[in-house]
């Protein structure tokens, strides 16, 4: 019997990139997007697929219980929905930020939350979380505070899932292939620092390891994002001068 993986944010970067992952290893697929259009490049390749906000409560309790009727559950949910906005922090609108905090935080909350009763013993929740979860990044300020927030809500969590048989981790990458990096009209100073390197199939392929046999709370994605954690750790005294060099230039 095939396993199923409920996988947010499935139109497009690398929710797409794990929807075609786990669709060729013999998974069914259930997608959510908030893109109507954007669920149509993998339809074809989902068993279900739902328009869906994941910052709103009643979209995501609908897509739970239209599961819950068909006798639906989950082996596995990835939490993979997310968007991003760079720029200093008081030249950003407040709203555009808050939205940052809805997606990115909110989403997976309630995601997480309302699917809960779906997962079966021994399933998987993996969270999209990010390098910048290790200290706040300039000109990604919010982006940098959810993911970090997604990061200790992950650890505390694969504590509290733990007896009920629900593995939880994250991953954590820094810039990826991806539209909302690639196609934004403003690119934070890391992002030509660090260069943009990863590819989304080389975090659905992480993530596919991490949801079959990983037991690690976190996952690292390339050889930058674990030589910045592993530096980070050896001399947490010098993250912050780390976060200046790296990403933020006088203005």
């Amino acid at each position: 019997m095939s396993k199923t993986i409920l996988i947010t944010g499935a139109a497009s970067g690398i929710g797409e990139a794990a929807v075609r992952l786990f669709s060729d290893k013999g998974w069914k697929i259930i997608g959510i997007d908030v893109s109507e259009e954007g669920l149509k490049k993998v339809k074809e390749r989902c068993a279900e697929a739902f328009v869906c906000d994941v910052s709103e409560k009643k979209e995501v309790e609908a897509v739970a219980e239209n599961l819950k009727s068909q006798g639906i559950v989950l082996d596995a949910l990835f939490n993979c929905a997310g968007i991003l906005r760079m720029g200093l922090f008081y030249q950003l609108d407040v709203d555009s930020q808050l939205k940052i905090v809805d997606v990115n935080l909110k989403g997976i909350v309630n995601c997480t939350h309302l699917f809960f009763p779906l997962m079966k013993e021994n399933s998987a929740i993996v969270n999209m979380s990010s390098l910048s979860s290790l200290y706040g990044t300039p000109e990604l300020a919010v982006y940098s505070a959810t993911k970090s927030a997604v990061k200790t809500l992950t650890e505390a969590l694969n504590i509290e899932f733990e007896p009920k048989g629900i593995y939880v981790c994250d991953i954590i990458v820094d810039y990826v292939k991806t539209p909302m990096v690639l196609d934004a009209e403003y690119k934070a100073t890391s992002v030509r620092r660090l260069g943009v390197t990863v590819s989304p199939e080389k975090v659905a392929k992480k993530v596919f390891s991490a949801v079959n046999s990983g037991r690690r709370v976190h996952h690292y994605v390339g050889i930058k994002a674990k030589l910045i954690t592993f530096s980070a750790k050896l001399f947490p005294f010098a993250s912050k001068l780390f976060a200046k060099i790296l990403a933020f230039k006088k203005r």
